[in-house]
């Protein structure tokens, strides 16, 4: 695995590869997450070879791609957007990315639990069906704060064993986990859950820390700290485990800091984030 960037969850804006590059190489990253925007448009004027060419130049891998597939709107807009994915996979793979993600609402107060089931399986079904056929996976996250869910009636995939559920049901082996160690933390997972994983199972990850003196079930989703800040996520143990299970994937900071945000000079912002992971990195030992 490796420390990657995706400039967006530590709230710097970077719409463009160059700009990535640019805030990767100064934070210490090992990995930049792909904008499929500007690359497309690169690609369309000078191959898929010069995006590999980019990252290449300045060491950095391939990161994964967001999914852009409207996968929780009506049908109309769902199906209409649906159409553009076999394009976006096609383009993603071509430069050499074949993990997208996208985060799930687990809970409701309109549909039941098994209307909410049955609705991510078919819609996430047709979108893994169609990154199957071009080598890509696609990881679910799951949303585990109490705070977030507990006015809605119909609680449904807001833990690792429930968006795992919708993984196994969909069946096309390429559905796992968008792994986030705040809402493993929040839904109370342990370091045991993470080891009876298999590698496949985890898409991608996100890394943070939870503020200190706020019970587990009183922490709300908005209001994190740097990866190590606080100690309270036992992100060593979280990062030896996904090592343990042989999870080769981006390792990708997303704090919701606003200390981090306040910071005018994005690539100071870079860096600073970018030491955050590296100090937890070294202390589980990791290359």
């Amino acid at each position: 695995m490796y420390r990657d960037l995706s400039p967006g969850a530590v709230g710097i804006p970077a719409n463009t590869i160059e700009d990535g590059i640019r805030y990767a190489k100064a934070g210490g990253f090992q990995g930049l997450d792909l904008p499929l925007g500007d690359a497309r448009s690169i690609v369309e004027a000078d191959g898929a070879d010069a995006v590999k060419q980019m990252y290449s130049e300045a060491g950095l891998r391939i990161g994964a791609w967001g999914l852009p597939t409207r996968w929780n709107a009506d049908d109309a807009e769902f199906y209409e957007s649906l159409s553009k994915l076999p394009a976006d996979a096609a383009l993603a793979a071509e430069i050499g990315s074949f993990r997208t993600m996208t985060w799930v609402v687990g809970w409701s107060s309109e549909k039941t639990r098994q209307e909410q089931f049955d609705f991510l399986v078919h819609r996430f079904g047709l979108i893994a069906e169609i990154l199957l056929d071009h080598g890509c996976s696609i990881g679910l996250e799951f949303i585990g704060p109490h705070t977030s869910r507990k006015s809605a009636r119909y609680g449904c995939a807001y833990t690792m064993e429930g968006m795992l559920a919708v993984a196994c049901a969909i069946g096309t082996g390429n559905v796992g986990l968008l792994l986030d160690c705040w809402h493993w933390y929040t839904c109370q997972s342990t370091l045991t859950d993470i080891r009876q994983l298999v590698a496949e199972e985890v898409v991608y990850v996100h890394v943070n820390d939870a503020p200190t003196g706020i019970d587990v079930l009183e922490q709300i989703d908005s209001t994190r700290c740097l990866p190590g800040e606080t100690g309270v996520i036992d992100l060593v143990g979280f990062l030896q485990a996904l090592k343990e299970i042989g999870y080769d994937g981006p390792v990708t900071p997303e704090p919701f800091s606003k200390t981090l945000n306040a910071i005018e000079d994005k690539e100071v912002a870079a860096r600073t984030v970018g030491d955050s992971l590296k100090a937890v990195w070294d202390e589980a030992g990791l290359d």
